[in-house]
């Protein structure tokens, strides 16, 4: 990773924990800071001792989206966007949403726009009851991006993605709880060890098997069903070669618990 207090990367017990770390600006993304998430999602990728992901941010926010500081900067320089989308955020959803290890977004505080983004990238989402999530993206006359046109209407239907994007209201941790925008809310002082606990349920999984799921969810929404079987029975074929699927299998046969090693 370069080297960067703007994301804090740690590793314990199969965890690698990514901590955004701008707290004073509410964890807000400059180009130094969406590299540095950018190296850490991918040094959690190729790290053997990861298993499972765990992304949250310091203080009171999640991540309040792009820096609009910075941002104005950009605009009073005449330069617009510039190449962040594509260049930035497009790679760290991609590098989530292709991460072969589930990873958990700890929501700790607000979420906004791109934030919001790079947290519905994530496979599962535990929201601090302080938390909220707002599509700010039109109160500042933007389309979406970072993926939330992709993967909003696969968390909520189609109806209620155009609610939340074009209308750019926040959602309170409760409400985002009903309509499935997140797994699961905790009292704020509760949430960082609840989001460890799942993540390390995950980390003592069936890795393999944990990356197969993935990959079928994220083709299978685009495929007919032909195709997404035979996907299913490619992988499938792959997860069966595994010795946590032998230990699994005998484990069953003998009554006792399997040790699942990822491999």
């Amino acid at each position: 990773m370069p080297e960067s207090d703007s994301v804090v990367y740690e590793i314990s017990d199969g965890v690698a924990t990514i901590t955004l770390n701008r707290p004073d600006s509410m964890n807000s993304l400059t180009v130094e800071a969406k590299e540095a998430l950018l190296a850490a999602v991918e040094r959690a990728k190729s790290d053997r001792e990861a298993r499972a992901v765990l992304l949250t941010g310091n203080g009171k926010a999640f991540c309040a989206g792009q820096d609009l500081r910075e941002h104005a900067a950009s605009l009073g320089e005449g330069q617009g966007l510039g190449d962040t989308v594509r260049k930035h955020y497009n790679p760290i959803v991609l590098a989530l949403a292709r991460m072969p290890k589930p990873v958990v977004a700890a929501v700790n505080g607000v979420a906004a726009g791109a934030g919001a983004s790079i947290a519905f990238a994530c496979d599962l989402r535990v929201a601090s009851d302080r938390a909220s999530f707002v599509m700010a993206f039109a109160n500042v006359g933007l389309g979406s991006d970072s993926g939330a046109s992709w993967t909003l209407p696969r968390l909520v239907g189609h109806a209620r993605a155009a609610e939340l994007l074009l209308l750019a209201e926040p959602v309170p941790a409760r409400r985002a709880l009903e309509i499935g925008l997140v797994t699961k809310v905790v009292p704020a002082d509760e949430l960082a060890a609840s989001a460890r606990e799942l993540a390390l349920r995950l980390a003592n999984g069936p890795t393999v098997a944990y990356a197969a799921i993935k990959a079928e969810l994220t083709f299978g929404s685009g495929l007919d069903l032909q195709n997404a079987l035979e996907m299913e029975a490619s992988l499938q074929e792959q997860c069966a070669e595994t010795a946590d699927h032998l230990n699994a299998t005998l484990s069953f046969v003998n009554k006792t618990t399997p040790v699942f090693e990822g491999r």
